[in-house]
């Protein structure tokens, strides 16, 4: 953190994002590299899971389960806070052994789908205002394995908002209008009710929606395919051209056209596919050789940029973009970001 000139304050803010695949954590799974805890120098935690259980029946019609969370919560405390006991504080998992731990200051899971947002413990006083809200996407209904869980805080004088998106899932025709139909669903249903707290300002000048607050940051497994020829795009899979692959990327596309994702950003991206990849493998699924028998089923999705994260608002800078190929435990790679986020110091008269 860098003070500011009495009237801003400049945080680093990690977002990281990680479609899990439905498989529970081994017990020993070490996360320090994907959140980069050597550097020491982050100040705020935005993490967002998906398919964090199996989306199939029993879990998207059935009673909600807590455990997985609980399990992925106690590694990110321990990864931030050097394996220290965590303390349980209603549903969050608190983290305060002195200055410089992390504390978990809210969470929020919707089926697969699960937020968590650490802070500093010294920091923990200037979050005012916590909000989440879920918004279901998927089938019969929207019930809840595709869609969004968001969540909303006032740092000092600033708000920021987290989206952490499943959007539709598929690379045929008509799949990525899709996704962008779930996006501007996700956008224009997502509201937050006011919450108390002081010092505050009135209820009715606290966002209500995502794009009304100041800085947002949406991440998640957006699901957005390479939009070209299979026998092509093979052919540059194999030789690693990642370049020439992204120039037909489907939401890349979107950005560049300004529809519905007009006033979004993203960073360059440098880095290899996050997806189709064999479990506890780094060959992609779709590497397999060709024929009739590899046309069918998942394992021929091509490879494909479907984690994600971009961001709006003024007062952000991107400094880090990049993925983390040594997680092999999903058939997805997590992703991470770094910003500097610049907040507005808000003066407080004593009574």
């Amino acid at each position: 953190m860098q003070e500011g000139h009495g009237e801003t304050v400049n945080y680093r803010v990690f977002a990281g994002t990680w479609n899990v695949g439905g498989k529970a954590p081994p017990d020993d799974l070490d996360l320090e590299d994907w959140l980069d805890t050597k550097a020491g120098s982050h100040d705020i935690y935005v993490l967002g899971f998906q398919e964090m259980v199996p989306l199939n029946v029993r879990s998207v019609l059935g009673p909600k389960q807590r455990s997985a969370a609980m399990n992925w919560q106690r590694l990110i405390g321990d990864a931030l806070n050097g394996g220290r006991r965590s303390v349980m504080d209603g549903e969050d998992a608190a983290m305060d052994h002195g200055q410089g731990a992390f504390r978990c200051v809210m969470s929020k899971q919707m089926v697969g789908i699960f937020v968590s947002v650490w802070t500093r413990s010294g920091l923990r006083r200037h979050v005012r205002h916590p909000g989440v809200s879920a918004v279901g996407a998927g089938v019969l209904g929207r019930l809840g394995n595709k869609g969004a869980v968001s969540v909303r805080f006032l740092l000092h004088g600033t708000s920021f908002c987290f989206v952490c998106c499943h959007l539709a899932s598929g690379g045929g025709d008509g799949d990525a209008l899709r996704r962008n139909a779930d996006a501007a669903y996700i956008l224009a249903r997502t509201s937050f009710l006011n919450s108390g707290g002081a010092p505050a300002p009135a209820p009715e000048e606290l966002p209500r929606k995502i794009l009304d607050h100041d800085r947002v940051v949406l991440l998640g497994d957006l699901n957005y395919r390479i939009a070209m020829d299979d026998a092509e795009a093979r052919q540059l899979v194999r030789a690693r051209k990642w370049s020439m692959l992204l120039e037909n990327d489907e939401l890349l596309l979107e950005l560049a056209e300004g529809r519905r994702f007009d006033g979004w950003r993203e960073g360059h991206v440098t880095f290899a596919p996050t997806y189709k990849y064999h479990r506890n493998s780094d060959q992609f699924c779709w590497c397999a050789d060709g024929g009739a028998a590899a046309g069918r089923g998942k394992q021929h999705r091509a490879p494909a940029w479907c984690d994600r994260i971009l961001w709006r608002g003024k007062g952000m800078r991107q400094i880090r973009y990049e993925w983390c190929g040594g997680y092999r435990l999903s058939d997805h790679r997590p992703v991470r970001a770094v910003f500097h986020a610049v907040c507005e110091v808000v003066e407080t008269k004593a009574c």
